[in-house]
């Protein structure tokens, strides 16, 4: 890897030669001392014998000197006034003493005339003038010393003109090799994969066969699924160099440096085979060409087309393997897609209980962990968290732990980790009681209509005590990883939202703005029934299959695909869902008015209370009253990893 203190040198050496180059510049034009006039040696005899010259220098056969008053330039060539009149004016003179032939009467004459008189000896010195030719040739040489020097082993020249090459860093075996018993939560990935191994460890086996193996793995996945960190899995595990790169590397302010640095990259993976080649972000340069409003990348475009063209241009028995990692492959072009590029797609979800249990445990190695944490408990109760949420659970307990002074991590310290993680940090707020018992009734309706309807999540805690951007918070946490959802449990879900906002109808007789955000993600979710999921009266159709379009033009030129008509009776079925959910939360709350008085109080004096402490006031949920409204069941996938349901006002 680089070495900071000889980046830090360089930097130096390079600071240090631009202030010579700039000093010697200035020596050369800034002007040496005030002008002088040459004038012919008979008109300095005149001059001297008019007076007009209050001091000479003799050294060898110049003389210089200077006029008692301004003189005209018409004194250096009387011929010169044919040409125009001079009106410049000198203080200083030159001439050239005639030492051949000799003068004895000027220093006879100077004298006479109060001349001061000044001589020196002839420099013999040829040190200056050699110095004055060689140094820009001494510059050019310490440039070329530091365009060819490297800053440390292994890695790629750094200097003035190697900006074409690629900054790739290379990983070798070390002691701190990563391979698949590392990763937890991505069986399927591995599995996958197992064959890229096995092919970088034997290639013959393939070759005979006439088999040609994919150039190209693209590990695709939510941030923090390990897409990196199984890419250096494979690397560990066929123990092949592994060049990294981030794509945003390749794109530069100019033209054709992107498109060099993929050519030394591939150029430097092929003189290694077997390797790979990892690209990571590969959407920083391989979006689809052509697309957005305004001017195109040109610098992107063209590196990405040496991407595409190094890529097809292996050798069937090149043993490189390309692999790179998107979170966003619906914006790359297809031409990367297509067959004899990236023509493997490698999932890597979120993991699955078992999943998160595997990952906490290889996280919690290095910590000293008290008997009563439990790791099964813990991954039931992060349901939707990417294994680098998990190790980030793992590091926030230890910390926890450390700010305590205790010596080992505890349950409870797991616990404050996961609230500062979902919920957010506290924050100290000076409420008075009107605004407390103003929270406390909205998040009270929340969690009171969620354990009234069945088939809801849980409801895990309910606080009153700031968090994050919230002024109290209702958790709730699925039973079981969900990948489908049903009509049922999305109309429940809905409900539950609204719960807050009937709660303050209901028991203040008043709205506020606290229900914004359970508005903002009911009105989504409504939304996403009528038009994704076909939940509603317009029965099964879909008008929006992409929300998140990411290139504006494209979003632009595409339009509406649906009529005024059906915009209509979409607005008016997301208006009927969200009255529905309404209507049903407050009948709740209104029967149960009592329950909802207890909460509150309960939240008052205690601020926050668990699963537990809900059970005492409002008693088990299996006893809770069925709900009268009877849906239509319909089952949907609507995202292929499951959500965590928190209530949040």
């Amino acid at each position: 890897m680089t070495d900071g203190s000889d980046s830090v040198k360089v930097n130096w050496i390079w600071v240090a030669l631009t202030i010579l180059i700039t000093a010697w510049v200035l020596w050369l034009i800034w002007p040496q001392g005030p002008q002088q006039l040459t004038i012919p040696y008979s008109i300095f005899l005149r001059e001297v014998r008019a007076g007009k010259v209050e001091r000479v220098q003799i050294v060898g056969d110049r003389i210089s000197g200077e006029f008692t008053s301004p003189a005209p330039a018409t004194l250096a060539t009387p011929s010169a006034q044919e040409a125009g009149p001079d009106v410049r004016t000198f203080t200083q003179f030159t001439t050239t003493y005639p030492e051949a032939v000799g003068d004895p009467q000027l220093l006879p004459l100077l004298e006479q005339h109060g001349v001061v008189v000044d001589t020196a000896p002839v420099s013999d010195s040829w040190l200056l003038p050699l110095l004055s030719l060689a140094f820009p040739f001494l510059l050019l040489g310490l440039v070329l010393y530091l365009s060819r020097r490297r800053v440390g082993p292994g890695m790629s020249q750094s200097g003035m003109f190697d900006f074409m090459k690629s900054r790739a860093r290379r990983y070798v075996d070390t002691q701190s090799r990563v391979t698949f018993d590392s990763i937890a939560g991505a069986d399927e990935a591995k599995e996958n994969l197992q064959q890229v191994v096995d092919f970088l460890k034997n290639p013959s086996r393939y070759h005979d066969l006439g088999a040609r193996i994919p150039r190209g793995v693209l590990l695709v996945g939510p941030p923090g699924t390990g897409k990196t960190l199984m890419a250096r899995a494979v690397a560990g595990e066929a123990n092949v160099p592994f060049y990294n790169i981030n794509a945003s590397e390749f794109v530069q302010m100019f033209v054709g440096v992107g498109a060099g640095r993929v050519r030394d990259l591939f150029e430097k993976a092929k003189e290694a085979a077997p390797s790979i080649v990892f690209i990571d972000e590969l959407d920083a340069v391989g979006r689809r060409r052509g697309a957005g409003v305004g001017n195109t990348n040109d610098e992107r475009e063209q590196t990405l087309n040496q991407l595409l063209s190094e890529m097809d241009g292996f050798e069937a028995r090149q043993e490189v393997i390309v692999m790179a990692a998107t979170n966003r492959p619906d914006v790359l072009d297809p031409a990367l897609l297509r067959p004899g590029r990236f023509d493997r797609q490698v999932t890597l979800g979120l993991p699955d209980r078992k999943g998160r249990e595997d990952i906490l445990r290889i996280h919690v190695r290095p910590l000293p962990l008290a008997d009563d944490v439990d790791l099964e408990l813990l991954a039931r109760s992060t349901t939707g968290m990417s294994g680098a949420d998990l190790a980030n659970l793992a590091n926030e307990a230890a910390l926890i732990a450390a700010r305590n002074r205790e010596n080992r991590v505890t349950a409870r310290d797991f616990a404050e980790a996961l609230d500062t993680i979902q919920l957010g940090e506290v924050r100290s707020l000076m409420l008075d009681e009107r605004q407390r018992r103003l929270i406390a009734y909205h998040e009270a309706g929340h969690a009171l209509v969620a354990w009234m309807l069945p088939g809801t999540d849980p409801v895990q805690k309910v606080t009153i005590i700031p968090r994050g951007r919230a002024l109290g918070v209702t958790h709730q946490v699925p039973e079981e990883d969900q990948y489908n959802l049903s009509r049922t449990y999305l109309l429940n879900r809905l409900a539950v939202m609204l719960g807050g906002r009937a709660a303050e109808e209901v028991a203040l007789n008043d709205l506020t703005t606290g229900a914004e955000n359970d508005l903002a993600q009911a009105s989504a979710l409504a939304r996403r029934m009528v038009t994704r999921w076909g939940m509603s009266e317009l029965g099964p159709i879909s008008v929006e299959t992409d929300e998140t379009q990411p290139f504006l033009g494209y979003e632009l030129t595409q339009g509406r695909t649906y009529s005024e008509d059906t915009a209509r009776l979409i607005d008016r079925e997301i208006h009927r869902l969200l009255e529905d959910g309404h209507a049903r939360a407050r009948a709740i709350l209104t029967r149960e008015r009592d329950d909802l008085d207890r909460m509150v109080e309960a939240l008052l004096e205690e601020e926050t209370i668990s699963i537990t402490r809900l059970t005492e006031i409002l008693g088990p949920r299996a006893a809770a009253a069925p709900d009268t409204h009877q849906p239509t069941e319909r089952e949907v996938a609507p995202q292929p990893t499951p959500q965590p349901a928190p209530g949040v006002a």
